[in-house]
């Protein structure tokens, strides 16, 4: 192990004597999307740098603190991408950060969420115990896909250490188009596309406009231009960006924003405040004044769930847990760590 790898050990190992709780950090870039953990801090941003990046292979493989940035220009010199497009919402956005948080771009339902991409990685769970999962192959399928776990996770389960991810070729050709359209028929729409033979690559709706992003080999591209209609969208790749980074005008909001993830074919959901509909509508922005016990109650019966994205307190962040997966979440925490010192209560003020 690194030099670092060994003192971020004797960091959980001392917090494990002291009892004190931790507070994983990456690049910090995320910190609004959880609840704060009041716990000294263990720093991942200088555990950093490529390990090893096979082209042909499509596997990349990193410390956690190594920045996205850094990664996509050495991607980008062979052509290739992290296919799920995960936002940064900073410079300083690290691979680790990317992963415990499981963000994924415009691009999610189409190609794939980060969880998809993520083939091993090695942590240090809350025992002190450095452990690896996973490997370096799509079809690693031994034991339990622990790696995987970890993704969304927020290190609550363990301190990533490294991480591998199986990376994708750029498209030949790339284009948007956009149509005006009201919600209801938007969300029919995009639902009747994403059941066809199309290169689509996102989706989103907004204001009444249906935006949809076209990627692939350049005759099958133009061929489902002609096929779909609309306008071409100028400048869409600083759209598409602007999305994933939250830097459109509806993000810009004194309002509570809302992440809301529900069936794709659902109606639009009757809450107060305005939507931003993403991934075919299985993702739907709400900026709302709204209560959280208001929205959680709409989300779940309409089968999904809500959490809020602008939270830097100790408010409620992500919609309680019915009875059994409060449970399974209990039973995983316990087994990852024990002394219950890796973020607790960054998710749930249960662990």
């Amino acid at each position: 192990m690194s030099d670092i790898s060994v003192q971020l050990q004797q960091q959980v190992s001392s917090a494990i004597a002291d009892k004190t709780v931790l507070n994983i950090i990456g690049g910090n870039s995320k910190s609004r999307l959880t609840r704060a953990v009041d716990g000294r801090r263990i720093e991942l941003a200088d555990h950093q740098g490529i390990i090893s990046y096979e082209p042909t292979e499509l596997v990349l493989s990193a410390r956690s603190g190594t920045r996205l940035q850094e990664i996509e220009q050495e991607l980008k010199k062979n052509n290739q991408m992290l296919a799920f497009e995960p936002p940064h919402f900073a410079t300083n956005a690290t691979l680790g950060g990317t992963v415990a948080c499981n963000l994924s771009g415009p691009s999610r339902v189409y190609r794939g969420a980060a969880r998809d991409f993520v083939l091993g990685t090695k942590i240090i769970n809350g025992n002190a115990q450095v452990m690896k999962f996973g490997g370096e192959v799509m079809k690693n399928v031994a034991g339990y896909d622990v790696s995987r776990l970890m993704c969304g996770a927020m290190g609550s389960l363990g301190v990533l250490l490294e991480i591998s991810v199986k990376v994708l070729p750029r498209p030949a050709s790339e284009i948007s188009l956009v149509q005006e359209i009201d919600q209801q028929t938007a969300i029919i729409r995009m639902n009747e596309l994403s059941a066809q033979a199309l290169p689509l690559s996102a989706s989103c709706w907004q204001d009444n406009k249906l935006y949809l992003r076209l990627s692939g080999a350049t005759s099958a591209v133009h061929a489902a231009q002609l096929r779909l209609g609309g306008e071409l969208l100028q400048d869409d790749e600083i759209f598409w960006q602007q999305l994933r980074e939250h830097q459109l005008s509806f993000f810009n909001t004194d309002k509570p924003l809302w992440r809301l993830s529900v069936p794709p074919t659902y109606t639009p959901l009757e809450v107060p405040g305005e939507c931003l509909i993403e991934w075919a509508g299985g993702q739907r922005w709400l900026k709302s004044d709204a209560s959280a016990e208001q929205i959680f109650a709409i989300t779940q019966a309409a089968g999904g769930h809500a959490k809020r994205y602008a939270n830097n307190s100790q408010q409620t962040v992500c919609q309680p847990l019915q009875p059994e997966l409060l449970s399974l979440h209990r039973n995983l925490k316990q087994a990852f760590d024990p002394h219950g010192i890796l973020n607790p209560g960054i998710m749930y003020p249960e662990f």
